[in-house]
């Protein structure tokens, strides 16, 4: 048999064995455009595979071989990108296809390289959070919040969604005036100008990021409101002094199930007894690692829990668990704004960046998106308290009630011990 026809064997049975690995998945795949049909729209979409080394390594491991390929223009997505994803993810799903051994060993070395420790949390949090904020700007709302918006309707703007969910949390944590409240990881500062500014707190936010912290310290300047809030830029670790309440929102993903102790310390120390808290994160329905993909390139060190695994941060503090919610359906719009808003803004993310970057950060976005819409992904919120705490709401009232709770006056009804 002649070299070429060898070769072209070769690459139609790995080609078949790719095609077996997703099931009934609902997209056609070529290797360099042989066999393509016309795009069909009751199809996900084409996917065309230009290189066989991208061919052998997508059939080595899946996530890691997509990424790289996709990314790299070696394996490119002729339609709906979010779709294709949401079908391929399924279609390995329903074809009960395991993590290859090269994933499960990429899996262990990045645990060990990417740990949260003080110092490779300070590595790991610059390498996502401090790449440049204008950037962030291009596909955030006007406040710079990077975590999931709450949608009053489907129908809500992503700016009014994240106003929305500021107010959420801070109804849920039942703010009072005059109150300490401590944020672990706080972002470009959203959360705590929005305390500060329409509960009347005085609030203590840390975060290791230099970018964000310069960002929200001049927030606070402009907006007046130095005088109740400090921004920190330490590690959640070194929080110091007594407070009534705490906070972390979109944090614990970059704590590692392995320092859920330290965290649980922390918290303790902060709000003791009678304090009470909210953790905010995304999760999944059981324990099972991070995509290896996004660790390796976008987000270092990251871990989604499964819920069991983040209660243990309150069940061995004996604090009770008040209320949980799982708000995933709410991310997934979040992420669709987000996606919609960053493909408006290629041409200057490939003028920052480069084309590959463009590339990495759709497939982060429509993967995140994805994987949430599928369930794959959840979002949890979880409002807890000490034994001591005497703020325990009577009803779930005080969420939905009108303006409750609007600059800092109080109309809950509590339970009074």
């Amino acid at each position: 048999m002649p070299a070429r026809e060898r070769e072209s064997l070769i690459e139609k049975l790995l080609l078949e064995k790719i095609r077996s690995s997703v099931g009934d998945a609902s997209f056609h795949i070529a290797f360099r455009d042989e066999g393509l049909p016309e795009m069909n729209g009751a199809k996900a979409g084409n996917v065309v595979i230009r290189d066989r080394k991208a061919l052998t390594h997508l059939l080595l491991d899946p996530e890691v071989g997509f990424g790289d390929g996709y990314m790299q223009g070696q394996i490119e997505v002729h339609g709906d990108l979010v779709r294709f994803l949401e079908e391929a993810m399924r279609g390995m799903r329903s074809a009960g296809r395991k993590k290859s051994w090269s994933n499960r060993m990429l899996c262990r070395w990045l645990g060990f390289v990417q740990d949260n420790t003080r110092k490779g949390s300070a590595a790991n949090i610059h390498h996502h959070y401090d790449l440049n904020t204008d950037f962030y700007k291009l596909w955030l709302d006007k406040d710079m919040v990077y975590t999931c918006a709450y949608f009053p309707t489907p129908e809500a703007t992503l700016e009014e969604s994240q106003t929305a969910k500021l107010e959420h949390v801070c109804r849920k944590l039942q703010l009072q005036p005059g109150e300490k409240i401590v944020e672990a990881g706080c972002g470009w500062g959203s959360l705590a100008l929005y305390m500060a500014a329409h509960y009347n707190v005085a609030v203590r936010a840390f975060n290791i990021s230099h970018e964000q912290i310069q960002y929200a310290r001049a927030q606070a300047k402009e907006r007046g409101l130095t005088d109740r809030i400090e921004f920190v830029e330490d590690d959640y670790r070194n929080i110091s002094g007594k407070f009534d309440a705490f906070v972390s929102v979109g944090m614990l993903e970059h704590v590692g199930r392995e320092h859920y102790a330290e965290l649980g310390n922390v918290i303790r120390n902060a709000i003791g007894d009678s304090g009470r808290g909210l953790l905010h994160f995304i999760g999944k329905n059981r324990p099972a690692a991070f995509s290896v993909w996004i660790r390796k390139y976008v987000f270092p060190g990251a871990y989604a829990p499964a819920l069991r695994e983040a209660l243990e941060i309150c069940e061995r503090n004996a604090y009770s668990v008040l209320d949980v919610e799982n708000l995933r359906l709410h991310y997934a719009k979040t992420l669709e704004h987000w996606l919609e808003r960053y493909e408006q803004s290629v041409d200057r993310v490939s003028a920052m960046f480069g084309p590959e970057f463009v590339r990495m950060w759709r497939l982060y976005l429509a993967g995140s998106l994805a994987s949430f819409r599928i369930g794959q992904l959840q979002l949890f919120q979880v409002v807890f308290a000490g034994p001591a705490c005497r703020q325990i709401p009577w009803t779930r009232a005080h969420l939905y009630a009108g303006d409750a709770g609007v600059e800092g006056e109080s109309q809950w009804a509590h339970v009074r011990f």
